[in-house]
């Protein structure tokens, strides 16, 4: 019978990168936020579509290319009836698309607000002496591993930086870092023979104090 204890962490952002742009109204460079607004301008044969940002300290609206001069009959309906209606979906996905934005701005900011929705995916009645989280995250965050760990585990970071230095805590795969943002499909794994009381880690790792809240990280 297996002693591992495997849970899966789902990993929702709740705010979307925002793009910094120079700004013509506030006369610098300002974090422009989404708008979840789509426009688009379509003449019969070709269809051009944008995702409209805000800048947020004076509102001022930057169009993000989403279709420059598609042809229509290129297009699924399904696709175009989106667009024309912003559905949150698909403005959703488009705010979350960071390599895009990368592409329009030098510089895009992604923030450490999370919710956290924890469920077990394997558990045995012997006593666990392997801990394994599977880290699912649908769309890119900020948020770094070991800050993700302390807030929900509820450890200080130098404990977390102590198991890693035991060996008592591995990242995979093997390039991940812990002070790096989490990312999809990373698995964390714990030796609790190594990691002092298990008990209480056993706990917090499957349900958050405050039920999948929404939390925000400070340096």
């Amino acid at each position: 019978m297996s002693d591992v204890l495997r849970v899966q962490w789902t990993i929702l952002a709740q705010t979307a990168p925002q793009p910094w742009l120079s700004c013509s109204r506030c006369g610098e460079a300002k974090p422009f936020r989404s708008s979840d607004k789509i426009r688009v301008n379509a003449n019969g044969k070709r269809v051009d579509a944008w995702l409209i940002y805000k800048c947020t300290g004076c509102g001022s609206t930057w169009n993000r290319p989403i279709l420059e001069r598609r042809p229509v009959r290129t297009l699924e309906a399904d696709l175009l009836r989106s667009l024309h209606a912003s559905e949150s979906t698909l403005t959703r996905r488009l705010a979350f698309d960071i390599e895009g934005l990368r592409q329009c701005a030098g510089r895009v900011e992604e923030f450490d607000d999370v919710l956290v929705t924890k469920t077990v995916l394997s558990e045995s009645t012997m006593p666990a002496q392997r801990l394994e989280i599977l880290c699912a995250v649908p769309e890119p965050v900020g948020l770094r591993v070991d800050r993700l760990l302390a807030n929900e585990l509820q450890l200080p970071r130098s404990r977390i930086q102590r198991l890693v230095q035991a060996g008592d805590l591995a990242a995979f795969p093997r390039a991940s870092q812990l002070r790096r943002p989490v990312r999809d499909g990373m698995r964390l794994v714990f030796n609790l023979q190594g990691s002092g009381p298990a008990g209480a880690l056993l706990r917090a790792v499957k349900s958050s104090p405050d039920a999948a809240c929404r939390y925000r990280e400070t340096p």
